[in-house]
């Protein structure tokens, strides 16, 4: 919401939990660390992290058994690293702060969306972080509201912009670090499009309101970006084609997540959702392919099993 900095705070996000894709591991104490399955080569790497930071003389084998696609705007590393985390201090007894857990991970410094969304579930608003603070605590969640039961999501992650975005993502720290800042006019008016029409609108359960005002922010936003997407609103022509097409057919609101490719529409029956399904797959099967689904959300955070 805001990228000007002169309150003393920059980013401040909002976003959804949603049921699918997830991240899901399998833990148990060992005398060495090791990973298996999806993303091993990360999750063996958060856990020697997790390992080196409460100080534990044991090891611990992580097994992945599902992951949420990587660096594709869905918080797949937040998940995977805090997940790992949390199974860290329950294995060991360690009354480690999640909070902490993720600073010392590296993660939800600048975004707090997917260590809320670990938390609790649901959307969620946070307020950014302190220009003198950055790196020291994870930024305040300043609104979460459930998702109601009958919102449902239309997720679509087209595979021919990929590259592009990987390539993106590995200059990403230092586009961030120059990043000139946003005019304060721009902060002023999404802020306000948050505050006074998304925020409400989901609290009322006015799913209309909720996605012409999702809709409204995410293009806003995405003008902000521009010279780092060719000059468009969306990271590619093709999202910016999806997100069309899901608002010419039934979707209440359509927004692309972080750097993309994947992008989304919001509806409220399964039958649009089956249909939107049907119509993305179609229109990608000539563009290069892709993934597209859909889900409801996520209320609850991450849910944890002994045996």
């Amino acid at each position: 919401m805001d990228l000007t900095g002169d309150l003393g705070r920059l980013y401040g996000t909002a976003g959804f939990t949603i049921e699918y894709p997830r991240t899901i591991i399998e833990a148990r104490r060992s005398d060495t660390i090791s990973s298996t399955g999806e993303d091993a080569t990360n999750a063996e790497r958060y856990a020697r992290a997790c390992i080196a930071r409460c100080e534990i003389a044991g090891g611990i084998a992580v097994d992945v058994k599902e992951s949420i696609p990587k660096h594709l705007g869905m918080g797949s590393q937040t998940a995977l690293a805090l997940a790992i985390g949390r199974a860290v201090a329950e294995l060991y007894h360690r009354p480690i702060e999640l909070e902490e857990m993720a600073i010392a991970l590296g993660r939800s410094d600048i975004v707090a969306l997917g260590f809320n969304s670990f938390q609790t579930g649901g959307f969620i608003v946070d307020a950014g972080y302190k220009l003198a603070e950055k790196g020291r605590r994870v930024p305040p969640c300043i609104f979460r509201y459930p998702i109601p039961e009958d919102w449902l999501f239309v997720v679509c992650i087209p595979h021919r912009p990929i590259p592009a975005i990987l390539k993106l993502k590995e200059q990403e720290e230092e586009i961030l670090r120059s990043l000139k800042p946003m005019p304060e006019q721009m902060s002023d008016r999404l802020s306000r499009i948050m505050l006074m029409q998304v925020m409400p609108a989901i609290m009322e359960h006015d799913i209309t309101s909720f996605g012409k005002y999702i809709t409204a922010f995410n293009s806003r936003l995405g003008s902000f970006w521009e010279e780092f997407q060719d000059g468009n609103t969306y990271c590619d022509p093709l999202v910016e084609a999806g997100i069309h097409l899901l608002l010419e057919n039934g979707a209440y609101g359509a927004c692309q997540t972080c750097w993309g490719p994947t992008f989304y529409g919001l509806v409220d029956n399964g039958a649009t959702a089956r249909a939107l399904v049907g119509k993305l797959t179609s229109f990608l099967e000539p563009r290069g392919g892709g993934d597209v689904f859909y889900t409801p959300g996520n209320n609850q955070g991450a849910t944890l099993r002994r045996w």
